[in-house]
């Protein structure tokens, strides 16, 4: 994507209404490139185009340029609308240099062959020009429309008379038209130009309008628009599958020409916001012959199967603590920007020798915010506040608690070693610097980074939508009559506030009777608008176990028999696209089950890595012999630096849960646990999803 320009060399540093160009690969933008005239840039275009000629690449280029003029136009200069033929026109006729060009001029002289006064107007030169307006009120009886069907269909467009002035297009297509057509002629027999030829070439070039997704480059990190626009085009066109640009590039050719994507916003928005590949059927299959899992091994398979299933969304970074990077976030400028001071004090040009050091003062100080411009002579002092700039010619500060002021001379008692109390520019974080990589759940010391880098806006994965689903005839909802035979759903809100915390979007889908027909239209409606469900109850295989019933008819259906206490049935399949957890239905193996594996699993899912609980290794305030072949989670909590645990292991026990801190694991083997045996402590809050 590529932002031309009709002004002329912008310099060196990188600046706005200057020519900007992005590269990008499968919604993958590389960094935007400044060029600072159009010499330079028409060579890095071919020079771009060529290798990737070589390497076999399809190339879509796209340009914010007007193709065409409006109708009639085309015919006055050179006798049909053959719009191509007018880009070699042009390219005969405009003489450009980085530091001028004819354009006003040659727009003066195209006025002259149609009769009345325009169609170009805005003389940018001080001379007037012969038929060139400085005013668009001045033309009259051209004969000519003021904007192309295309303009017209885009809000917001410039008609392309107007020469310059904020928002005008005029220039930048005189000076655009020669540089088309000389990669028409560079690339002759591989490009073709859309839509007046058909797209079937290696390289195509399009007319596009970036002003499209204003709330979408508003959001954009990068400072200067120019860049933030052909990046964020870049990321959206080469995103977009061949069907959808098909749809987008299916409309008939006119003299006029068209704008890719005109119209069509929520199209790139779509392709700027992909969904993931839904979960294979299989994703849950266990390798045939295993009848008890143990836990390692049945982690280690969700690991290595799951992956992300969330969209993406740009938000301020005001709005990001909680959500997951969905890419890295790259510092915008060095910080701190400028050395400055860490203390209140005096600056001169260090270092001070041991003794007595007296150094006059100049006049002025610097503040945060309000830096001192000139420079301060050396052997002189200034006055400088904590975060002001450094100003030239001072390396040191000395505190204001260690000096004395008389008469316009600071004094104080060396060695003070050069660079004592001031900060380096960028020691902190430095320009471009990758400050937290994608997959990362931010913090709110990280929404304190990324706002230090200069950074305003982050792309976060979209908040996994968990679904949370109870089952079975004896449940009753809290709060409502229930007899001795029925039960509190217990596992529904705990489950629903345990996802809450994680910072999960959840989406309580209520509670199933025992009916298999009902279950099969909770789980579709859970389906369409969850992106997993965590389902507990009905998670084995007996006549009642209606879920595990429902998931064997989906072909994506695995009952895992896990070795482990409490939790040892994981119903786990696929119901019309979205995961399905099945939990056991006792409370404490639903809340362990959901802790050991429904944690990292969702966060693998929600576009965060893979991650497992911290093992605190601290002594037992128990006794306890386990047996071999599973492993134990015991409800615990520390106590005077010793953990103890509930007094029952029964997975019915919830009071345990509210009781416990964390859980207490005990590992595959035999064991016989002795008071003051180091064991490992699994805090709650250490899962951190």
């Amino acid at each position: 994507m590529v932002d031309w320009s009709g002004g002329n060399d912008r310099g060196a540093k990188p600046v706005k209404d200057a020519i900007w160009a992005c590269l990008a690969t499968k919604g993958i933008a590389e960094a935007p490139v400044y060029l600072r005239n159009r010499q330079l840039a028409e060579d890095w275009i071919i020079q771009t185009l060529s290798r990737l000629q070589a390497e076999g690449r399809r190339v879509l280029v796209g340009f914010d340029l007007c193709f065409a003029y409006p109708t009639g136009f085309a015919t006055q200069l050179i006798g049909s609308e053959d719009t191509l033929a007018l880009w070699d026109w042009f390219a005969a006729r405009v003489t450009d240099t980085p530091d001028s060009n004819n354009r006003f001029d040659l727009a003066g002289e195209i006025n002259a062959q149609f009769p009345g006064v325009g169609p170009f107007w805005f003389n940018g030169l001080k001379r007037d020009i012969d038929h060139l307006p400085r005013k668009g009120n001045a033309r009259r009886d051209h004969g000519l429309p003021e904007k192309r069907a295309a303009d017209i269909a885009v809000p917001g467009s410039f008609s392309p008379w107007q020469l310059a002035g904020a928002g005008a297009v005029g220039g930048q297509v005189i000076m655009g038209l020669p540089m088309l057509a000389r990669l028409r002629q560079r690339f002759a027999g591989t490009l073709r130009v859309w839509p007046f030829e058909a797209p079937d070439a290696q390289i195509v070039l399009a007319e596009t309008y970036f002003s499209t997704l204003r709330e979408l480059v508003a959001a954009d990190p990068h400072p200067i628009r120019d860049a933030s626009q052909v990046s964020l085009y870049a990321r959206a066109f080469s995103n977009m599958s061949p069907d959808a640009l098909a749809v987008l590039m299916d409309i008939p050719a006119t003299p006029e020409g068209w704008v890719l994507g005109a119209g069509k916003a929520d199209a790139l928005r779509a392709a700027l916001a992909p969904t993931p590949p839904p979960l294979k059927n299989d994703c849950f299959a266990m390798p045939q012959g295993a009848h008890w899992t143990p836990v390692d091994e049945a982690l280690a398979h969700l690991q290595s199967h799951l992956h992300c299933v969330t969209g993406t969304d740009d938000i301020a970074v005001g709005d990001a603590a909680g959500r997951v990077l969905a890419r890295d976030a790259t510092a915008q400028r060095a910080h701190p920007p400028a050395p400055n001071s860490a203390v209140d004090g005096y600056g001169f040009a260090g270092p001070a020798p041991e003794g007595l050091n007296s150094l006059p003062l100049v006049i002025g100080r610097s503040a945060a915010g309000a830096p001192f411009e000139g420079t301060v002579p050396k052997g002189q002092a200034i006055r400088i506040l904590t975060g002001a700039n450094l100003p030239t010619g001072v390396d040191t500060v000395v505190l204001q608690e260690d000096v004395t002021v008389d008469a316009g001379v600071v004094s104080f008692y060396g060695p003070l070693k050069k660079g004592a109390n001031a900060r380096d520019a960028g020691e902190d974080m430095q320009a471009g610097q990758t400050v937290l990589t994608k997959g990362r759940k931010i913090t709110p010391a990280d929404v304190g980074m990324l706002a230090a880098a200069g950074i305003g806006a982050v792309t976060v994965r979209n908040r996994l939508r968990v679904g949370v689903l109870s089952t079975g005839d004896e449940l009753r909802d809290p709060g409502d009559t229930a007899t001795d035979g029925q039960i509190y759903d217990a596992n529904r809100p705990m489950l629903a506030a345990l996802f809450d915390q994680a910072g999960y979007d959840v989406i309580d889908l209520g509670r199933a009777p025992d009916n298999r027909a009902v279950l099969r239209d909770m789980l579709d409606t859970g389906a369409a608008r969850c992106d997993v469900i965590i389902a507990s109850g009905g998670a084995s295989a007996g006549d009642e176990d209606h879920m595990s019933a429902l998931l064997a008819n989906t072909g994506s259906f695995a009952l895992w028999r896990i070795a482990m206490k409490p939790g040892r049935p994981l119903a786990l399949g696929v119901w019309d696209g979205t995961p399905v957890f099945g939990l056991p239905g006792n409370p404490v193996a639903a809340m362990v089950c959901a802790l050991i594996f429904a944690h990292p699993a969702l966060r693998v899912m929600a576009g965060s890595t893979w991650s497992e609980p911290v093992r605190y290794m601290l002594p037992a305030g128990f006794s306890k012999s386990k047996k071999e072949g599973r492993r134990e989670y015991l409800r615990a909590r520390i106590t005077d630096g010793k953990v103890e645990t509930f007094a029952s292991e029964g997975s019915g026990r919830v009071s345990g849960l509210s009781w416990a801190t964390g859980l207490v694991e005990l590992s595959d083997p035999a064991q016989t646990i002795q008071k003051g045996d180091l064991v490992p402590f699994l805090s709650f809050k250490s899962f951190d999803a």
